[in-house]
């Protein structure tokens, strides 16, 4: 995909940096998710986009077993353990036959126990990766009587397709995989949705999930509907339908839909960016606002009266300080006054997303009056003040260059279009990967000697 940059890749020393290249220069994709095995966090899209260019973000998800599953027949290597999985081809053979719904329900629920014991490791998944009949026969135990059989056949899915090699036999079941996903009865629409994230990272695949959704007739529209409707499945929470939607985004026509100003799409999304029943949907969200902030031709109408973005992206970044008379009547009206106990946003990531989005829209010279006009800078200094995660202060330092800083040469008014020549794009990389090795120090330092570094936060 093609867009333009990213708060955390912009340097402090070059203005015109501050929305070119480097590994966070599109809109990005959540990371991975692990069965049980970590939470959900935000990442790069992978290598960095031409110079003067971006593209969106997406989200992938993998778990681990949480249990030792023993040993099985066939092999001698034990799940749960420091083993190295193997197999040669005749074990892989024999495992197969016991993965068929007609076998007898104990040696299966004991076949798809081992896989998933395999999957929980990256050596397992790198052995399973490659192998289609295996992804094949998991996927036809979705369908299986047993609802333990199911399960364990959906996680392995979900630890396996956090390798690319896998997409291509996955795909061919997205029409089934997004009718189940969106049937408000179906017991696991919850291993589906995460599936469907991981899936939907990778830019390809990305394209197929979006092309079976409207083949099958189950359109934005609908999967927005569905994601907006509290209780619609009774036996599933659907909260990776945010990561799902933030990967969506990555396509121009996902963020054309999203904004189109006839529909009223992005403003139902707005209430969720402070939903605390759930991080996994609230930084999904964040991170589908942040992808469409890419959409600079938006801009006005999102941070006019009828979207009012700015307050949503700000809320949650904000604390309880008390700012004199004149300050606050800058601030939107829903950041003036708050109460002694407001609490930030407890997310890092999320934190670090809010800050990108916000960024994005100070790309063009409206833009950036619009945000300066409310206030933007006394939250932003604030946060600083209070934040201890490097990469989330360098994020308020590089948004804070833009609010009190002069305004753009003419002709370099909007940001994201700004060319940068590729000698200074190479030296611009090597300042990035310069300030990424020092935050990298710094929280090492810190963890190593159990304190927290305290900012001395910014005047003006």
């Amino acid at each position: 995909m093609a867009l333009d940059g990213q708060a955390s890749d912009w340097p402090e020393s070059v203005s015109v940096r501050l929305f070119g290249g480097g590994e966070g220069s599109a809109p990005h994709a959540h990371a991975e998710t692990h069965v049980a095995a970590r939470r959900l966090r935000p990442e790069g899209a992978g290598d960095s986009p031409a110079p003067g260019r971006a593209e969106p973000s997406r989200a992938r998800c993998t778990r681990g077993t949480g249990r030792s599953v023993g040993t099985f027949p066939g092999s001698d290597t034990t799940l749960g353990g420091a083993s190295c999985p193997s197999m040669d081809e005749e074990q892989a053979r024999e495992l197969l036959e016991f993965l068929r719904l007609d076998t007898r329900p104990d040696l299966k629920g004991q076949a798809t126990g081992y896989v998933l014991g395999l999957t929980g490791s990256a050596e397992g998944r790198t052995l399973l990766a490659g192998r289609p009949d295996f992804l094949e026969a998991l996927l036809l135990l979705t369908g299986d009587h047993s609802l333990a059989v199911v399960k364990d056949s959906y996680h392995s899915l979900i630890n396996l397709s956090v390798a690319v090699a896998t997409h291509r036999v996955l795909a061919k079941e997205l029409p089934v995989l997004l009718h189940r996903l969106l049937d408000p009865g179906y017991a696991f629409a919850d291993q589906v949705c995460t599936l469907l994230s991981n899936l939907s990272r990778e830019e390809g695949t990305c394209c197929q999930v979006f092309q079976a959704m409207q083949e099958e007739g189950l359109g934005l529209a609908r999967v927005v509907e569905v994601f907006c409707t509290e209780g619609y499945n009774k036996k599933a929470a659907l909260h990776y339908l945010g990561p799902l939607l933030s990967n969506l985004t990555q396509l121009p026509e996902t963020r054309e839909f999203l904004l189109d100003r006839s529909r009223c799409v992005v403003q139902r999304l707005l209430p969720y960016t402070q939903y605390e029943a759930s991080a996994v949907r609230r930084g999904g969200v964040i991170g589908t606002l942040r992808n469409c902030c890419f959409e600079y031709k938006y801009h006005e109408w999102l941070l006019g009266p009828e979207v009012d973005l700015l307050p949503f992206l700000l809320l949650p970044l904000a604390g309880p300080e008390e700012f004199p008379e004149a300050e606050m009547e800058r601030l939107p009206v829903d950041l003036q006054y708050l109460p002694p106990d407001k609490q930030r946003e407890k997310d890092p990531d999320i934190r670090k997303m809010l800050l990108e989005a916000v960024m994005l829209l100070t790309a063009t010279k409206a833009g950036r009056q619009l945000v300066k006009e409310k206030g933007t800078y006394l939250v932003v200094r604030e946060l600083h003040r209070w934040e201890t995660e490097p990469d989330v202060q360098a994020a308020c330092e590089k948004l804070i260059q833009v609010l009190i800083g002069d305004e753009p040469e003419p002709g370099m008014e909007n940001l994201l279009e700004v060319k940068i020549p590729e000698d200074v794009e190479e030296r611009l990389q090597h300042l990035d990967q310069e300030e990424e090795r020092q935050q990298g120090q710094q929280e090492t330092q810190s963890k190593g000697l159990g304190v927290q570094m305290g900012p001395s936060g910014l005047s003006r």
